[in-house]
């Protein structure tokens, strides 16, 4: 069933994409070597690899000194990559998301998302109120599948990833963390993910279907965002999760048209959310 692109909400996260100040240049800010399409089994044999080479060729890493960025990354270590393993927040742990959340709410995507859930009566105008909202959404901790404490957060799913069973990858649809944790030797990338129906990969655009193990677990298919800012992730997946009572909503934007897939979880909290490429769109 083809769902009806969401003009308004296209509308602002065009508008987010063009205030998005942080994000990356392909070619210049970094460069990735797509090389190979993934195999389709998912056997541990190495015949599916499509890939012999990482797919971070090159990162201006002086980015990552930037105030959300920094911020960002220091939230990446403190997660238990273990679904069924409880997770313990520290002080310094609640403060550094603070400190996260303190850092993207003062920039313009984010301004321009809360603007708009303010204007549909979704989220609170104070902004000490907005941080509260995007906290519990995002850093709760609940119970996953299988799981009787609190072992996730929607954060931790979706920007560090978690492993169920220690053999399956769930969620990790962030592009820092990946070339963070490829860095160490912890990722294998195994080449690019494409259907019948989806476009082909494109060195130079910012989303990417793909297929990794990470330690010793596989994701085999997932679908990131490449180079663009934490504050954009942040704003277009609240606003996709706040905005849509389902769980998939088309936006186009720039040259892309997108399905972002957004799980809740009781309601409260954000079970998983990533893009899904369509198609290119042809700007004349």
């Amino acid at each position: 069933m083809m769902i009806e692109s969401d003009r308004e909400l296209s509308t602002i996260v065009q508008e987010i994409w063009d205030n998005d100040v942080n994000r990356l240049k392909p070619g210049k800010d970094y460069r990735i070597s797509l090389q190979g399409k993934a195999g389709d089994s998912m056997g541990d044999n190495d015949n599916n690899d499509g890939a012999g080479l990482p797919l971070f060729t090159f990162v201006d890493e002086s980015i990552f000194k930037k105030e959300t960025f920094l911020a960002f990354i220091s939230l990446l270590d403190n997660y238990e990559s273990d679904t069924g393993e409880p997770e313990i927040v520290t002080p310094e742990e609640e403060a550094e998301n603070h400190r996260f959340l303190d850092a993207i709410i003062q920039t313009p995507t984010m301004k321009i998302a809360h603007k708009h859930l303010v204007e549909k009566h979704l989220s609170p105008q104070d902004e000490t109120e907005f941080k509260e909202q995007l906290y519990r959404i995002w850093f709760e901790l609940y119970a996953r599948r299988g799981s009787s404490r609190p072992d996730s957060s929607g954060f931790e799913h979706v920007f560090v990833g978690e492993t169920r069973g220690g053999r399956t990858v769930i969620g990790f649809h962030n592009w820092i963390q990946l070339y963070l944790q490829e860095k160490l030797g912890h990722i294998d990338y195994k080449g690019y993910s494409v259907t019948a129906n989806s476009p082909q990969p494109d060195e130079n655009k910012h989303i990417l279907a793909l297929q990794f193990s990470w330690k010793n677990g596989i994701k085999p298919k997932g679908s990131i965002f490449i180079g663009v800012s934490p504050e954009f992730e942040f704003a277009l997946y609240t606003l996709s999760f706040l905005t849509s009572p389902n769980e998939r909503v088309k936006v186009q934007f720039s040259f892309y048209d997108v399905e972002i897939v957004c799980h809740h979880y009781n309601q409260k909290h954000i079970g998983t959310t990533y893009p899904v490429l369509l198609r290119y769109r042809n700007l004349h």
